[in-house]
């Protein structure tokens, strides 16, 4: 049975946020390799993970304040639909320079710290989307390292090179 309590976490407060709505912020500094808060949701198989992102990108363009798609991928067979309220990790937004990172542990996804975060920074992590529909995804990171786009770091370059051509 799904949980129906907020996800908590001691290191985290959601705020309003300059990258996007709402955020997830340090309540008290945290440090580095600390399991920040665990991703939570209802469990899927890649069909109904399929249909849910339809459904929703569906709803969006009836009204566009529907939501985001939070779903999340667990591994080869399942993924995450994060988007239950009870789920405080949601708010957690892309940064082209984050401070954290997604680690995987025995079906459990955690946001982790990459380094020592003062109380009060945003908490983010890098959403690492393909490059194939990456003019959907603007980046509002706001970051020095920004790329304008949200994407997986490794695809950088190939990204510069598509945007390069086009100029």
């Amino acid at each position: 049975m799904p949980e129906k309590q907020p996800t908590k976490s001691e290191w985290i407060e959601v705020k309003n946020s300059k990258i996007h709505n709402n955020g997830v912020f340090a309540a008290k500094d945290i440090p580095k390799g600390t399991k920040v808060i665990e991703y939570k949701g209802n469990k899927l198989t890649k069909d109904q993970s399929d249909d849910r992102a339809t459904e929703i990108e569906e709803m969006n363009k009836s009204n566009p304040d529907y939501g985001a798609v939070y779903i999340f991928e667990l591994n080869k067979k399942y993924d995450i639909d994060g988007s239950p309220e009870w789920n405080t990790a949601r708010w957690i937004n892309h940064s082209c320079e984050p401070n954290c990172e997604i680690d995987i542990i025995k079906d459990h996804i955690w946001v982790i710290a990459l380094k020592d975060i003062k109380k009060g920074e945003e908490i983010s992590y890098n959403y690492g989307y393909d490059i194939d529909d990456f003019k959907d995804h603007p980046c509002k990171c706001g970051s020095k390292k920004c790329v304008g786009y949200i994407l997986e770091e490794d695809l950088w370059p190939k990204l510069k090179k598509q945007l390069a051509k086009k100029k």
